[in-house]
């Protein structure tokens, strides 16, 4: 399979590279980033790429989505974009965009936070009058806050309580009481974290934690690559990393 990377020269980026050399079954062709030595063709621009390649991965910055859409949609390639930081009209694009192409959409790659997202909705219809809040952690590089993945756990909280939920990004104040449809997410960011989420499900005198730790941005590539084996495929769409996994 030949891939197009945007982000090549991000740590994201960096982590395909290394997972892709020497793996038979995939060989970057170009990439788009810049400042680094690769083995391929580096480009600035999309518009640039001469290579031929059969999909590409996004693993760059939100606000290049725009771009890489019309790229991709120019092109005919299917896209897996596992950046975050998306606004609403961003996801639009995406969505509108997946109607002429392929697109794999999911602010985390990993197996395991996809089986997460799926156990919290169970959590969330079973323990009724449970109070919710999301703690995500990350490094102190992460540009945006709360995480892709935090909204994800709170999409999946709410979906189970009949979307009757509402997201408060952190507390602050005094004389503060809690409503019973809020969910509160707060943000840690420091050191070398690559990423911790955590749902908490408190009820009377007792509490139900659930979380996950990523140990290496092996899990995000691995998962990015999954998408690629799964969406080369498939008919203009978007899709999710839920429907590779059947959760």
């Amino acid at each position: 399979m030949k891939i197009l990377l945007i982000g090549a020269t991000g740590s994201m980026g960096k982590t395909i590279i290394d997972i892709c050399s020497g793996n038979e079954n995939y060989e970057i062709v170009a990439g788009i980033g810049s400042g680094a030595e690769v083995s391929f063709p580096l480009y600035r621009e999309l518009s640039e790429v001469k290579e031929n390649f059969d999909i590409m991965i996004d693993f760059s910055n939100h606000n290049l989505i725009e771009s890489i859409l019309e790229y991709g949609i120019r092109a005919k390639k299917p896209i897996v974009i596992a950046t975050t930081g998306y606004s609403d009209e961003q996801t639009t694009l995406i969505e509108e965009a997946a109607k002429e192409i392929p697109i794999l959409f999911s602010g985390n790659m990993s197996i395991g936070i996809n089986v997460l997202l799926n156990i919290v909705e169970n959590l969330s219809k079973s323990l009724k009058g449970f109070d919710i809040e999301i703690i995500e952690k990350h490094h102190k590089l992460k540009k945006d806050s709360p995480s892709g993945t935090a909204k994800m756990l709170f999409d999946s909280a709410n979906k189970g309580r009949d979307n009757t939920l509402e997201e408060i990004d952190g507390r602050s104040g005094t004389n503060l009481w809690r409503e019973e449809t809020e969910v509160g997410i707060h943000s840690v960011r420091g050191g070398t974290i690559v990423g911790e989420h955590s749902v908490i499900f408190t009820g009377l005198d007792e509490v139900v934690e659930i979380t996950h730790i990523a140990q290496s941005k092996k899990i995000f590539a691995n998962g990015a690559l999954s998408a690629c084996d799964f969406l080369i495929e498939k008919e203009a769409g978007l899709y999710n990393m839920g429907d590779i996994f059947k959760f």
